[in-house]
């Protein structure tokens, strides 16, 4: 239930035509938040409370772009969630470099681009970074070598920018699991039963509900957590039914 957690903030949410992204964007609008809305499909309309930037987050030229607009529209920044995904699924032979170089560049190195151009104003805000890393951080699954490396690399990234930054800038890791979004829309129904199977909780989750991980982070409400992970998975890597 949104309560005004980010009202007169300044936010970058990457990745935000569709899913997560599209899910914090709405969030973040209903606490009260301006959203600076960036990704590269270019399907995030201008409207009230929103900037849209359409750019390759793996692109310096696009944190450039976010930074000058941040400062000369808003003239801050306060929040900045780093979400842009790719995934290549396929096993490390079989995975072509340009596919590895890819996920790595637009899962990973994003944010260090996002940070470089971007820390200024959210050390000058005392503001708050959100990254979304994922389960595959945690757990292997098959087929996902360069997406699982670098989410992998998110959890320590964010670990480090955490302490880089601190005490001006907070730093968190949001680790989504199942989560109901386009990625499963060519996964049978047999397969998201059994997905949801391997959860405590018994179902997907939906994308609202990384969303509130993510707001709560963002937000003053979480004003003593820096440095920290927070598992969005329903119970998935708690979960095993062998002994």
């Amino acid at each position: 239930m949104a309560r005004g957690l980010l009202s007169g903030k300044v936010a970058v949410v990457t990745g935000a035509a569709a899913g997560i992204g599209a899910a914090v964007v709405e969030r973040f609008l209903a606490e009260d938040a301006r959203v600076i809305a960036v990704d590269v499909a270019g399907q995030v309309p201008d409207r009230a409370g929103v900037r849209t930037i359409t750019g390759d987050v793996a692109d310096p030229a696009t944190w450039r772009r976010v930074a000058d607009t941040a400062h000369a529209e808003f003239g801050r920044l306060d929040v900045l969630h780093s979400n842009a995904s790719v995934v290549v699924r396929a096993p490390a032979h079989a995975l072509s470099e340009d596919d590895w170089d890819r996920q790595l560049a637009v899962n990973l190195k994003a944010t260090y681009l996002a940070v470089h151009d971007c820390v200024g104003l959210l050390r000058e805000a005392r503001g708050a970074i959100v990254l979304s890393s994922s389960v595959h951080a945690l757990a292997g699954l098959p087929g996902h070598p360069a997406y699982a490396a670098a989410k992998g690399g998110l959890v320590a990234l964010g670990r480090q920018l955490a302490v880089e930054y601190g005490p001006q800038v907070r730093v968190n890791t949001v680790l989504p699991g199942p989560i109901l979004t386009s990625v499963w829309d060519g996964i049978s129904e047999a397969d998201r039963r059994r997905s949801a199977a391997a959860t405590a909780a018994g179902r997907l989750g939906r994308p609202e509900e990384v969303a509130a991980a993510v707001t709560f982070l963002a937000s003053d409400e979480s004003s003593f957590i820096t440095g920290a992970c927070l598992v969005v998975d329903g119970g998935w890597t708690a979960m095993k039914d062998s002994a």
